[in-house]
């Protein structure tokens, strides 16, 4: 089944207002063993009748969100109406709807809400307990001009999302009737490219009949997504996982954060930081996850070479000596806030960020972090990310929390 997504509204495109209904609806529809062919975003207006007109003639499904509110630059309903020859007229149980919403907030109704009244004839009125804009579904026995379902849907999340599960699911389910449904696995590697996944692996997953499968890579990262059956998935995840063991983070679509987290937890270990050209990212990163409270302890942000001293006990003659960037420092970082504050592991990062302060000896780009842990004394490595000022800090970010979580993994 062809199911293409239609958002309007030119706010969308202004950059004003986030779009994610395309991925909500995605996962949605994944679950449900259909896929998204396409999505178009198009501003209010006449671009609404231009794209309509494109996907109702190759679409089996077209779920269209926004536009049917009471405002002039909503005409949604109107465009979608006038282009198929369908009538509208004022549906007497969604204009009881209307009045009960109001009456019920002691508001009175506006004339313009009463638009949101009509409906094509022969159109199902999908109500909305979340707001006045009822949805509409405009199945194929009344589309004169394809065999499109058609569903359009009010643009505000908190009203499209249980509209979706109550009213669109269930007729999506009977268009399609899907009894198979596909699994999916998400493989979460970092210090791996897609490269060197292409080089030793690909071939050997294309072989596999009845497995689909994809990479997306991040800074420091790549997923891989296995879609088929079971027995499948489980034989290209073994493949995957015998060959790059050491850079698998997760197979639930955990976050390499959330790993590290989760692993300090079941170790019953404690963490702190002391971050200098990071300003801060591992310790926000680590705190993003749930129940990372009882694992962080501690976190510095010591920029300055004073904070190094003053802070946790970084020698001014060791930075004097060797600079903040080396190895010396980052090794006096992580067990200066090891010693500050008790946890068991710390880590630390300091670095060149850029665009100034690089040198043929320490070019921009360059990272020292290091790691002390009770027990197992202090390791220190240099890092090299060349990139932006703020794709060097997550890069920078990813590499400590990666040697966080290889140091958990032996212990």
């Amino acid at each position: 089944m062809k199911i293409e997504i239609l958002n309007t509204g030119t706010e969308l495109l202004l950059g004003n207002t986030l779009n994610t209904h395309g991925g909500w609806f995605g996962k949605e529809l994944f679950g449900m063993g259909l896929r998204v062919a396409r999505q178009a975003t198009v501003p209010d207006g006449d671009a609404i009748r231009e794209a309509f007109e494109e996907i109702v003639d190759r679409a089996d499904v077209l779920l269209i969100t926004g536009g049917l509110g009471p405002t002039s630059d909503d005409l949604t309903r109107e465009i979608v109406a006038e282009t198929l020859g369908i009538e509208l007229v004022q549906d007497e149980a969604a204009m009881r709807t209307l009045e009960v919403f109001f009456s019920a907030r002691n508001k009175v109704m506006a004339e313009a809400n009463l638009k949101q009244a009509l409906v094509p004839v022969g159109a199902d009125v999908l109500p909305n307990p979340n707001g006045t804009a009822p949805g509409l579904y405009l199945p194929p026995r009344i589309n004169g001009r394809s065999n499109c379902a058609i569903f359009l849907l009010p643009g505000p999340p908190r009203e499209l999302y249980p509209m979706f599960h109550e009213e669109v699911k269930p007729r999506i389910k009977a268009l399609a009737g899907v009894e198979n449904i596909s699994d999916v696995l998400e493989l979460k590697f970092t210090g791996i490219g897609e490269s060197d996944f292409h080089q030793s692996i690909d071939a050997e997953l294309a072989a596999i009949d009845g497995l689909e499968y994809g990479y997306c890579a991040r800074i420091g990262e790549v997923d891989l997504r296995l879609i088929g059956k079971p027995e499948v998935i489980r034989f290209a995840r073994d493949l995957a996982v015998d060959r790059f063991s050491g850079g698998l983070i997760s197979e639930d679509g955990s976050s390499l954060e959330a790993t590290v987290v989760r692993l300090l937890a079941e170790k019953s270990l404690k963490l702190a930081s002391a971050e200098s050209c990071t300003g801060g990212l591992i310790g926000s990163r680590i705190t993003d996850v749930p129940g990372s409270s009882e694992v962080y302890t501690h976190g510095w942000i010591t920029y300055s070479n004073e904070a190094k001293a003053s802070q946790i006990g970084v020698d001014e003659a060791l930075i004097a000596a060797h600079g903040a960037v080396s190895e010396e420092v980052a090794i006096a970082m992580a067990e200066g806030a090891r010693k500050e504050s008790g946890a068991d592991i710390a880590i630390s990062v300091t670095g060149i960020a850029g665009p100034g302060g690089g040198s043929p000896e320490k070019p921009i780009g360059t990272a020292w972090i290091a790691l002390a842990a009770e027990g197992c004394g202090t390791s220190a490595r240099r890092f090299f990310h060349p990139r932006n000022r703020l794709d060097f800090k997550e890069s920078v970010s990813q590499s400590a929390l990666d040697m966080i979580r290889r140091h958990l993994m032996k212990i």
